[in-house]
């Protein structure tokens, strides 16, 4: 006789434009209340834009190397990139014909919220920390500043925005979004 575990999976998906020590801590502490854990990079479809400058493959790579650095088992997440489809009313089926099954959606917006809740999905608000530097804008604007934005990441992050040159990616969309004025 096989004895099956039911699993409680989560899911939490952000832009990790890039993943800093804010997204990790959140996941290691939702990992502390569920079994599993589905990494959505939200917007997969973006990049090389001001907002969204990294591709959905460089966030993988920064996303499964920082989670490596951590120490966060692999057998306990999944890492899925999700296209936005700008509908509304047929996302919540978009995502979940994207992933795993899940049962708990953790969210801090409020439209995302509003249409998990619609489905019947359990939603919780993950935990922040410190919001005010532990913030993918806030990275992003540091680099573009010139300022300490390395202490932020993780070194497995640092290694591959020097591998991409992504400070300099960054830089130069700032300098065409300018000159679009």
């Amino acid at each position: 006789m096989v004895i099956t575990m039911n699993k409680v999976r989560g899911i939490l998906i952000g832009r990790m434009q890039p993943i800093h020590y804010g997204h990790i801590q959140v996941i290691k502490k939702i990992l502390d209340e569920v079994d599993e854990i589905i990494i959505g990079i939200g917007s997969a479809q973006l990049s090389h834009e001001l907002k969204d400058p990294f591709t959905a493959g460089e966030r993988i790579v920064m996303i499964t190397q920082a989670l490596v650095e951590h120490d966060i088992n692999p057998s306990r997440y999944y890492i899925i990139p999700m296209e936005d489809i700008n509908f509304n009313a047929i996302w919540v089926a978009h995502v979940k014909m994207m992933t795993p099954p899940f049962s708990v959606v953790y969210s801090g917006n409020p439209l995302v919220k509003q249409l998990f809740a619609e489905e019947g999905f359990k939603v919780k608000n993950p935990p922040l920390y410190d919001r005010l530097h532990l913030s993918g804008s806030e990275v992003r604007r540091r680099m573009l500043e010139g300022e300490n934005w390395k202490e932020l990441v993780s070194n497995s992050t640092i290694s591959v925005m020097e591998e991409i040159n992504g400070v300099e990616r960054l830089k130069n969309l700032s300098l065409k979004e300018i000159s679009d004025l």
